[in-house]
């Protein structure tokens, strides 16, 4: 019996069956949607270690599946598969909540070696102490606060709506005020996806979340930029 699980939403017959085949070498079982509606309803309904999600699919395309999931706050690992290279797509479905994109044609080494990146990202973060420790899941800094648990953000006691990648690139700094991060960092630690190049995908979602938390983003007071390096969030807050 595997130990992983994967939910492959792909309409392809032969590439779903080769990805379900080559799967199983890294001890990974698979289950197959064949389009957008059916891909859906099992990724929000059953549990899965990763999700492999193909962009082009009857009833209902992948980024739309992709944001509805997120929108569910179903935290499952999301691989996108598309025949599509233009950059808008993957823009797009990394801020809708994707976890990585892959282009076809695709080698298996190149899929094998992202899904298993992405089941060792899917294990929970622990804390330096004792074994065993899990990391706290709650976070005040100021008038901000954040429950990753709960996938709840508020300020001043009023919730925030925030997308996928807005609350995982906050909870970042919030489990590390004051820690300053350059982007390619981030790219790593909340997109996983550190290709050069991508930078400024970091930026508009710094800028996106300014407009949400801060009384006067072009003064921002939470997440600070270093200048020459990065950004990270003010730690003379009280947090």
């Amino acid at each position: 019996m595997p130990s992983k699980h994967a939910l492959i939403v792909e309409d392809d017959a032969d590439i779903a069956a080769l990805v379900a085949v080559n799967l199983r070498d890294i001890d990974c079982g698979a289950t197959v949607a064949v389009n957008g509606l059916d891909g859906l309803r099992q990724a929000t309904e059953g549990e899965y270690d990763v999700i492999i999600l193909d962009i082009m699919l009857p009833g209902l395309n992948g980024i739309e599946v992709c944001r509805r999931i997120r929108e569910q706050h179903v935290r499952t690992p999301i691989l996108m598969l598309t025949s599509k290279a233009e950059e808008i797509d993957k823009v797009l479905a990394l801020d809708l909540g994707a976890d990585d994109y892959l282009t076809k044609p695709f080698s298996v080494r190149e899929l094998l070696a992202r899904v298993k990146a992405r089941l060792r990202r899917s294990v929970p973060d622990k804390e330096p102490g004792f074994a065993g420790e899990v990391a706290p899941s709650r976070f005040r800094c100021g008038a901000l606060e954040l429950d990753i648990e709960l996938h709840r953000v508020s300020l001043r006691g009023q919730p925030l709506e925030l997308t996928a990648k807005e609350f995982a690139l906050l909870a970042q700094f919030m489990r590390h005020p004051g820690r300053t991060y350059s982007r390619t960092q981030l790219l790593d630690q909340v997109w996983g996806y550190s290709y050069s190049g991508y930078e400024h995908t970091v930026n508009s979602h710094i800028n996106r979340l300014r407009l949400k938390i801060e009384a006067d983003p072009a003064q921002p007071t939470y997440v600070l930029t270093v200048w020459g390096v990065g950004y990270k969030l003010a730690d003379t807050l009280p947090c």
